[in-house]
């Protein structure tokens, strides 16, 4: 959703700033591809998502190779900024203290799942706590856990030897899942270095998802490769997994002019209506969170597909929008009315 308050000076300039004191430079094409993306969001966006759209930029228009004399040691690609770091000289007048950590995405993830986890359980248990103050405490409870499963193998039990020595446990319970769709670009390079993390539409390289694979507690599943250009349809008004996995490949969130809500959180809607004669297919289906397929539904809102991915939508002020895989932008002359975005969970 465009963001129509004033953007605050120094909001406005963080984001001159990072664009232009990027390294590698950004070209005029992937600044450009920023501006647009920030646009949308200039009086609330951060500094993690203006880092996270310039490295997508940069590796969008292949800028990490374009300087021959920067030196590859120093690229962005080569900064390991993550670490764990205790401020114990800072110890706030209620008895606590500040612990702060740069993680690997997956591990992240896994981290907040499992601080989710522990605070809805102290909820259950009766805490009337903050839902903050949960989570801090369930951030104890797991070093804890930790300290007491060494205690009970000894440093030398059964479980710890049989990890040590590499030996599978399919009836220990599975720490982190990886699912893999491989795609395959029709291009001149074989394959790309990077790849994109479904939740969080982030992109990662595949360094860090084989770093994820050897884990020895997780588990990874690989889907069968999808052609995302290929035609699959359905008679049927329901469309088939695989019809309804393509799409979400495809589209990744939902279709509507700055929506962000992930695709497999909504409704596959037929943009040309099924009643009227439109096909279960993939040329003909969009992802559409529930707030915006009934704003489809029940007002003037229209929009057609262009192209696989691409979307033109119709406002009932007349105002044009195209959605494509790079975002959303005005395809008239006059000024964005107020985009509807979608109730918070």
């Amino acid at each position: 959703m465009p963001d129509s308050s004033p953007v605050p000076a120094w909001r406005a300039r963080s984001v001159a700033e990072t664009t232009i004191h990027s390294s590698p430079a950004l070209t005029v094409e992937a600044a450009a591809f920023v501006d647009a993306q920030v646009a949308a969001v200039a009086g609330r966006v951060g500094p993690a998502q203006l880092d996270r759209l310039v490295a997508e930029a940069i590796q969008r228009y292949d800028l990490a190779d374009a300087d021959p004399s920067a030196d590859p040691e120093d690229g962005w690609q080569h900064v390991d900024p993550r670490h764990a770091t205790l401020h114990s000289e800072d110890v706030h007048y209620a008895g606590t203290m500040r612990f702060e950590a740069e993680l690997d995405i997956a591990d992240a993830l896994d981290l907040d799942r499992a601080l989710a986890h522990g605070a809805a359980t102290m909820k259950a248990l009766g805490s009337d706590a903050s839902l903050d103050v949960r989570r801090s405490a369930a951030l104890g409870d797991l070093a804890r856990t930790q300290t007491a499963l060494d205690l009970a193998t000894n440093e030398g039990g059964r479980v710890a030897r049989e990890e040590r020595a590499g030996v599978s446990r399919p009836d220990l319970p599975h720490a982190r899942e990886v699912v893999l769709h491989a795609h395959f670009n029709a291009s001149d390079s074989l394959l790309d270095a990077t790849g994109r993390l479904e939740e969080g539409q982030r992109l990662v390289l595949l360094d860090q998802v084989e770093d994820w694979c050897t884990d020895t507690h997780t588990r990874v599943t690989i889907r069968p490769v999808i052609d995302l250009n290929a035609e699959l349809s359905s008679p049927a008004y329901e469309p088939t997994t695989r019809i309804r996995e393509a799409v979400i490949l495809r589209d990744r969130t939902c279709v509507f002019p700055w929506c962000t809500r992930p695709a497999r959180a909504c409704d596959l809607d037929h943009v040309v209506p099924f009643e009227a004669g439109g096909p279960t297919s993939t040329s003909n289906l969009a992802p559409l969170c529930r707030t915006h397929h009934r704003l489809k539904t029940h007002s003037s809102w229209r929009y057609k597909t262009t192209a696989p991915g691409t979307y033109d939508w119709t406002s009932p002020h007349g105002h044009r929008f195209r959605r494509d895989p790079t975002g959303t932008r005005a395809i008239d002359t006059g000024p964005p009315p107020d985009i509807p975005r979608p109730r918070r969970r």
